[in-house]
């Protein structure tokens, strides 16, 4: 059964805690797609090791953070995240991101290199172009429509829940949030190259119909240290019918 450890301060607040059944060897900071939200990685909580803890990270807006105002740009986002999760650095981290996930847990990364002098063990990023590969997107300025059309043509749990019009319009405050978080990461076209100091593994599904096998063999660009590419046969949201091989690959890597 997965357990939760809550403890005092910010990390509280913005990471449900998954404690390993042994001493804390290192760390998993996972971090949800648009509209996501840390209950998408609940089945991982003690799935990685024994002695390793999962962070499932809970952005403001949603769940247990209704009352709280979204955030709505990158860096509001990957500032606060990377504030949270600096009291948990006295053990090796890796961080694990799926879609506008991908490009938070990139710009953690960087922020904790860069700002912090930490080096992540390990960044696995999902479904998403790199930095350097970003697209305008425009469905954040469209209005709520717009958006459940994205989220529907991405297909996954989320799309089917939306279709109940009371649970479309507690979630929507967030949605909106999140798509102008990535349509704005992207407003002026690519981003930077930053490397990262270390190895990174690619995701995605070769029926994804947002982004393909080339993109995310592109964040090889940023990764001087290794990287490795990982396609699954699926769509968008891959990762949840090939849960339990894609969370084996992770325990691996982390092993």
């Amino acid at each position: 059964m997965n357990t939760l450890k809550h403890t005092p301060g910010s990390d509280a607040t913005w990471f449900r805690r998954y404690p390993p059944s042994a001493p804390v060897r290192m760390r998993l900071l996972c971090l949800p797609h648009a509209g996501g939200s840390a209950s998408f990685y609940h089945s991982w909580g003690n799935a990685l090791g024994d002695d390793v803890e999962v962070l499932a990270t809970r952005y403001p807006g949603r769940q247990e953070r209704i009352v709280e105002p979204c955030l709505e740009t990158m860096e509001e986002l990957a500032d606060a995240v990377t504030a949270a999760v600096l009291p948990l650095l006295d053990k090796p981290l890796a961080l694990f991101g799926h879609s506008m996930g991908a490009s938070l847990a990139y710009e953690v990364a960087v922020r904790l290199e860069r700002r912090h002098g930490f080096g992540p063990s390990l960044l696995v990023v999902s479904g998403q172009r790199p930095p350097h590969g970003q697209r305008p997107r425009t469905a954040h300025l469209d209005g709520a429509e717009s958006v459940l059309a994205e989220v529907r043509k991405l297909g996954g749990t989320d799309a089917a829940l939306l279709e109940d019009p009371d649970l479309q319009e507690l979630v929507m405050p967030a949605l909106l949030a999140d798509f102008s978080v990535v349509g704005r990461y992207a407003e002026k076209g690519p981003r930077p190259a930053l490397p990262v100091r270390c190895p990174v593994v690619g995701h995605v599904g070769d029926r994804d119909p947002n982004v393909t096998v080339a993109d995310v063999a592109a964040w090889a660009d940023v990764a001087p240290k290794g990287f490795e590419l990982k396609v699954w046969e699926g769509d968008h949201f891959y990762l949840a019918p090939r849960r339990d091989e894609l969370v084996a690959d992770l325990a691996s890597r982390l092993r």
